[in-house]
């Protein structure tokens, strides 16, 4: 019993305020900037931001396509919400579904030809929100800053 009390007190201690400051500063423009950029991408493309987080990891692959297992991965998603987007955009022809020749049970999202124009039209929307609502309110130096102090968190941006 005194073992327990003893971690459920080590857990239980409340963070700093600094802590606390930092956590909600980074959930709440997070939320915003995202959200933002969401809302833009649906309103003068039609497309939401995870179509648009799909759609630029394709353009970005070998031959427009990747797995879909491999998909879901870089985008950080369950193989079931991917399903659903990658549904959505194949509907609107700007990605198709091709089974592998060698193995029927690999599944292959490619991006067409409609739906690199609609990405190319929809990044000078997501370009514009970033500077808009996160890049152009930071100077040189805070980006250095945020961009230095996320990385210890997460490592060196690996772009995939």
């Amino acid at each position: 019993m005194q073992v327990s009390r003893c971690y459920f007190a080590a857990v239980a201690e409340k963070l700093t305020d600094e802590e606390m400051e930092a956590w909600q500063a980074l959930l709440h423009a997070h939320e915003q900037v995202t959200r933002r950029l969401d809302s833009e991408l649906r309103e003068e493309h039609g497309l939401g931001l995870s179509d648009y987080d799909v759609l630029l990891r394709l353009v970005r692959a070998p031959s427009l396509s990747l797995r879909m297992t491999e998909l879901a991965q870089r985008i950080m998603f369950s193989p079931s919400g991917l399903t659903r987007v990658v549904d959505r955009l194949a509907g609107e022809g700007l990605v198709v579904r091709r089974r592998d020749a060698a193995d029927a049970r690999v599944v292959y999202a490619e991006l067409t030809a409609k739906g690199r124009e609609k990405l190319r039209a929809a990044a000078r929307t997501h370009l514009r929100g970033i500077r808009q609502h996160f890049t152009g309110r930071l100077t040189s130096s805070q980006l250095r800053n945020v961009a230095s102090a996320l990385q210890v968190i997460t490592g060196p941006h690996q772009p995939h």
